[in-house]
């Protein structure tokens, strides 16, 4: 692994501390930090030599050797090893899988663009809280069709290193649209001709039913709460996904697979 790295203390600045602890050589603190094999791995895929720097557990065996050498060969600027309890620290006891990587601040589509792409299709997320959910949910918007992600900076789950860790690193890849105000946002969209479908498992209408190769956003409700009352003021329509026997609802994250599969397949077969 000599040659996919600089140790700890070969950094521009610091070096092992009494105790035999060796602290991150030069902080970082207005970057992002990626914690776990596979988000800095997509990390290190999505953006290469754009990333500032790339730490791995010393001694942490093949996968994370591996890992240090395709950071080095991909032109990050700085692979470093550092020991377990320093990754500890720095990702405040978070799961880390012995690697993680400071990137650049993600990429927010500012509204205004995300209206003015004539094939949206973009997934809308009220009030979900659940870090795990909110990843997952990227996962499949970037993974099934290349969706936008929309949601509200209020009353929501962070851009955190939970969620980067549930998304599997497809964060790297995704559209997120963060506004002000969800509800807003859909009257907007609604009223500029984007039809909102907000899935409801008690709807009349089944999402299949509904023409998905229009621009469209699909509304998810939080875990607990379902829709808001004002994110369902702005629906142009609702609908139900499929018959559930024994549970009441599904996942945020299933739903919005289920849902951005039947969207995908409708584009497909129209050609759009």
């Amino acid at each position: 692994m000599r040659s996919a790295r600089r140790s700890a203390g070969s950094g521009r600045r610091g070096g092992p501390e009494r105790g035999g602890v060796t602290r991150d050589p030069n902080p970082l603190p207005d970057l992002r930090l990626i914690a776990g094999l596979q988000p800095v791995r997509e990390a290190i895929r999505a953006h290469g030599a754009k990333l500032e720097r790339v730490a791995v557990q010393a001694a942490g065996g093949p996968r994370l050797t591996a890992l240090a050498r395709f950071a080095a060969d991909q032109g990050v600027r700085q692979v470093v090893e550092l020991p377990r309890a320093e990754l500890d620290r720095l990702t405040h006891g978070a799961l880390h899988q012995g690697a993680v990587a400071w990137a650049e601040p993600l990429r927010l589509i500012p509204f205004e663009e995300l209206l003015g792409d004539p094939a949206l299709l973009g997934v809308a997320l009220d009030a979900i809280q659940d870090p795990q959910n909110f990843g997952a949910v990227i996962r499949s918007a970037a993974g099934v069709a290349d969706a936008a992600v929309l949601w509200g900076e209020h009353a929501s789950a962070p851009l955190g290193l939970a969620t980067f860790r549930a998304s599997a690193g497809a964060v790297e890849h995704a559209r997120l649209c963060r506004v002000p105000s969800l509800a807003g946002a859909l009257t907007e969209a609604r009223d500029r001709g984007v039809q909102v479908i907000a899935l409801d498992a008690q709807a009349e209408q089944r999402l299949a039913d509904f023409d998905l190769s229009t621009p469209t956003l699909l509304v998810i409700g939080s875990e607990h709460e379902g829709l808001g009352r004002a994110v369902r003021k702005t629906a142009s329509g609702f609908a139900r996904l499929i018959e559930t026997r024994h549970v009441a609802s599904l996942n945020a994250s299933v739903a919005a697979a289920i849902a951005l599969y039947e969207s995908v397949n409708q584009r497909m077969k129209s050609g759009r």
